[in-house]
């Protein structure tokens, strides 16, 4: 029973339970005729309101547009600090091995985020979220930081955003595979746009030229998105940061182990772009930015949120002009420009 009174409206609302007789397993209650042939399942009374008032519909709609807007912002957050993931990288590893900077900071941030999960007083996840979580761990905390740190040895920046450039159509695949759902024409042919213009101005701005990298970076590719596609899954039945969160708890044990032995094989030389890059990929890249990618994922979906990755390399390279010094080509404006629009068809698709 609803009851809801106001100056301009009046509602009252009867329904039987879900699953109780006289139901159907969805919509509205079947009526059940009582001796006098009267509906005895439900009734409606209502007291129109004012001419332009807005309706349940319209009401309903509002925050359904709210939590879209939201999980946008929240994704292009998670891109923004992705963004600056290789740039980063390259500066940490001017102080650390790539196997010691993986394991430090994946200890760094499962300490933070161990502190908030601390502070929340957040119960341990369920039995059955527990194989996510470590598909989530050995992909996005493991996975794709070692392999990426290794290709960055001898890979430019700009020649490794060719992953980034790949990287949501990788995620829409497995997305869809793993979820049963099927994004429409219009969104793959707008994703597959938007991976061209990305690969081919990535390759043009690096040469076209294949570095001994290019396995560790294709394989990077594939964990990265099995990962994303999990922690989007479980961002829908858990808050995103617990996700992240217990995924880089999980790891901890490994992670410091391994950072005691990576430290004492891999000499270390301290510099301050060393210690930036390293506290970056830490707080910044493995948990501010998984942490609102996966909010991002949960309100807008897997193949959407994986679509605003397109814009990452581009801005990976403005950050590798910014910080590292790279030249950047009068072409970026125009790829820039045309995989905006590619992103903006993908939203606006159904899926």
């Amino acid at each position: 029973m609803r009851t809801h009174d106001s100056a301009t409206a009046t509602t009252a609302i009867a329904v039987t339970a879900p699953g109780a007789p006289g139901t159907g397993p969805s919509g509205p209650p079947a009526s059940t005729a009582g001796p006098s042939g009267s509906s005895t399942a439900g009734t409606v009374s209502r007291t129109a309101g004012p001419p332009g008032a807005p309706g349940p519909a319209a009401a309903s709609r509002a925050p359904a547009a709210d939590s879209r807007g939201r999980g946008t912002l929240l994704a292009g957050l998670g891109v923004v600090a992705f963004s600056l993931t290789f740039p980063s990288t390259v500066w940490g590893l001017e102080s650390f091995g790539p196997w010691s900077l993986v394991a430090v900071r994946s200890t760094l941030a499962a300490l933070v985020a161990g502190a908030f999960l601390l502070a929340g007083r957040v119960p341990l996840p369920e039995r059955r979220h527990w194989a996510g979580l470590a598909v989530v761990a050995g992909g996005v905390v493991v996975g794709f930081p070692l392999l990426t740190s290794l290709a960055l040895r001898t890979s430019t920046t700009s020649h490794a955003a060719v992953v980034v450039g790949l990287l949501p159509l990788t995620t829409a695949a497995f997305a869809a595979l793993r979820t049963g759902r099927r994004p429409s024409r219009t969104f793959w042919i707008a994703a597959v746009s938007g991976a061209v213009v990305v690969l081919g101005f990535t390759l043009a701005e690096s040469g076209g030229a294949l570095s001994t990298g290019d396995l560790y970076l294709f394989g990077a590719l594939l964990v990265c998105a099995a990962g994303y596609t999990e922690g989007g899954r479980l961002a829908g039945l858990m808050p995103g940061w617990q996700v992240i969160g217990w995924a880089l708890i999980l790891c901890l044990p490994l992670m410091v182990a391994a950072s005691a032995v990576a430290l004492s094989l891999e000499p270390v030389h301290l510099n301050a772009h060393g210690v930036i890059g390293l506290v970056w990929v830490a707080a910044g890249s493995t948990f501010f930015g998984l942490y609102v990618w996966y909010r991002g994922m949960a309100a807008i979906g897997i193949p959407k949120a994986s679509q605003l990755q397109l814009a990452q390399p581009l801005l990976t390279l403005v950050w590798s002009v910014t910080l590292l010094g790279e030249t950047l080509s009068p072409a970026a404006p125009v790829a820039a420009v045309a995989v905006l629009v590619c992103i903006a068809v993908t939203q606006r698709s159904t899926s």
